[in-house]
């Protein structure tokens, strides 16, 4: 096992700067996810680490050894592919075992090692089949478990779950996590599926356009997005500009320690908010969860509410999910759960949107 150091990287296709001296460090054993949209250089940060790409500038280190310009074979890399990349002439067992032979193990502990391997996905019935008998989910599984047998410093896995079904990618979820958490490897998993970085993740390092926007738990890039483009990107959010002011202090109520106290125009109130950034100017930007919102009676009017009606009322089971339109014509959504014990409005009826005083206020 390793941890990875990436120092400074940079690397560039023709004219093109794909990373723009990139740092990241992962512990030793985390679980560590690259989340973005395509085109954000996330599939060539791993790549990088893999060793089928070279870097122009930086240095990739495994502890402390430089692997930069180790070629990827000697780097000791576990690799599950988004096309699993299984060799379809040879069985589930072949396949797994093929790490093993190349590193010229001998055939009594390739087979006890192989078998373990599938036994540990679920497959051992299965280790005769070739891929093409075999599920998705199952040739997922198969690849997995080749990636893991060599026993490898480092796991690396590029959207892995991308051409599974809905369901077989819950699963595949809980199946992962109990190999590596049990095997201890450091692991970076590459996806655009926020979901899915957010239950499986130690730590997310949500990229855009060759940097790294923000580097956190789950909860952090949740509850504390750094911008709206991760507000955005993490969750459900609505994000709007409005004209603010930082007041100094944190808003009556606030917990200790809170950030300084903003104080914003919208729809042509003021209410009072939380500098959500290092750095805030005259135009800010409200980030404001659906789930974080609440409808009332549009009378007696209270702090920090806004006026607006009901466009479209959706029920969704567990929770009910509102448009609303307000007094400037923008629009703003709310979610309201089951449970909360909240009135029940319909389309046409006039509302007040209550925004939390703990709300974030992040720069332009």
């Amino acid at each position: 096992m390793a941890s990875i150091t990436i120092d400074n990287v940079v690397k560039q296709f023709a004219n093109q700067t794909v990373l723009q001296n990139l740092s990241l460090h992962v512990p030793d054993g985390a679980f560590y996810t690259l989340l973005g949209p395509s085109g954000c250089g996330k599939t060539t940060l791993l790549r990088c680490i893999a060793g089928f790409n070279d870097p122009d500038g930086g240095r990739i280190l495994f502890d402390k050894d430089d692997v930069t310009r180790v070629s990827t074979h000697h780097r000791d890399i576990g690799m599950v592919f988004q096309d699993y990349a299984l060799f379809p002439d040879k069985t589930a067992f072949d396949n797994v075992a093929y790490g093993l032979r190349a590193r010229k193990v001998p055939k009594a502990e390739i087979a006890r090692r192989v078998n373990e391997a599938l036994d540990k996905v679920s497959l051992l019935a299965l280790a005769d089949r070739y891929p093409a008998q075999m599920s998705g989910g199952q040739r997922q599984r198969v690849a997995l478990a080749r990636a893991l047998v060599i026993r490898p410093r480092v796991l690396l896995m590029d959207e892995p779950l991308s051409n599974l079904d809905a369901k077989m990618r819950l699963q595949m979820r809980d199946v992962i996590l109990d190999l590596v958490r049990e095997a201890g490897i450091t692991t970076v998993f590459v996806t655009h599926d926020q979901e899915e970085a957010l239950a499986m993740s130690d730590r997310i390092a949500i990229m855009d356009r060759g940097s790294i926007a923000q580097l956190g738990t789950p909860e952090e890039l949740y509850g504390t997005p750094v911008n709206a483009y991760v507000a955005d990107f993490i969750g459900s959010a609505n994000v709007i500009p409005v004209p603010a002011e930082r007041v100094g202090t944190a808003p009556a109520g606030s917990a200790g320690g809170a950030p300084p106290h903003v104080r914003y125009q919208l729809c042509g109130q003021q209410l009072d908010g939380m500098q959500g950034s290092a750095t805030l100017g005259a135009q800010g930007i409200l980030i404001a969860r659906p789930e974080a919102l609440s409808l009332m009676a549009p009378a007696p009017h209270v702090p920090n509410a806004i006026a607006g009606e009901v466009l479209r009322r959706q029920y969704l089971g567990f929770k009910t999910a509102y448009r609303i339109r307000l007094h400037d014509n923008s629009e703003i959504r709310v979610e309201l759960h089951a449970g909360n014990m909240v009135a029940d409005f319909q389309a046409g009826d006039a509302v007040q949107v209550l925004v939390p005083a703990d709300s974030r206020i992040v720069g332009a």
